[in-house]
């Protein structure tokens, strides 16, 4: 996946990077970001989230899935929060799988898993997310902090094409 020039100007190996929006800390196997939520920033999460995983040896399904889930949990703080809102990202491939946190500051509203919910209903506006990130990460869990919450999700290895 070609990276576009703001993300690749983020990637210098694990040197913290500060840019006006946001703050990465790269790691060995992944990356925390901090950011205030924009388009810009989440283009910049989702290309991160490919090149750590790639770089860790993570097959496209897995990479599909993670950034698909950290887009689900960016999405719904936003719409939580509202627009510009400071988010932390942290995505770390560890011999389980991937884990991708999300933390907002709204410790408050937590998402709720919505008994029945239908990924196939065609008429359906809204209302597929969380039913996929519990797809994707059974288990997923909300933690309130100090600050916020952060709702935690473990792909497990099981969805990586590669192994």
């Amino acid at each position: 996946m070609p990276l576009t020039p703001h993300v690749h100007s983020l990637l210098h190996p694990l040197t913290p990077t500060a840019s006006l929006g946001h703050y990465l800390t790269p790691t060995p196997t992944g990356f925390t970001l901090h950011m205030s939520a924009s388009p810009t920033n989440l283009r910049a999460a989702r290309g991160l989230t490919a090149h750590a995983l790639l770089g860790t040896g993570a097959g496209p399904d897995m990479v599909d899935a993670a950034q698909l889930v950290l887009c689900e949990l960016y999405g719904n703080a936003v719409r939580a929060c509202g627009d510009y809102v400071p988010l932390v990202a942290e995505v770390e491939a560890v011999p389980a799988g991937v884990w991708v946190r999300l933390h907002d500051p709204d410790g408050r509203r937590h998402p709720r898993r919505v008994p029945g919910a239908r990924l196939d209903d065609a008429e359906a506006e809204s209302g597929r997310g969380l039913p996929l990130v519990d797809l994707l990460a059974p288990g997923w869990e909300v933690v309130t902090t100090p600050v916020g919450k952060q709702v935690r999700c473990l792909l497990s290895r099981d969805l990586d094409g590669s192994n």
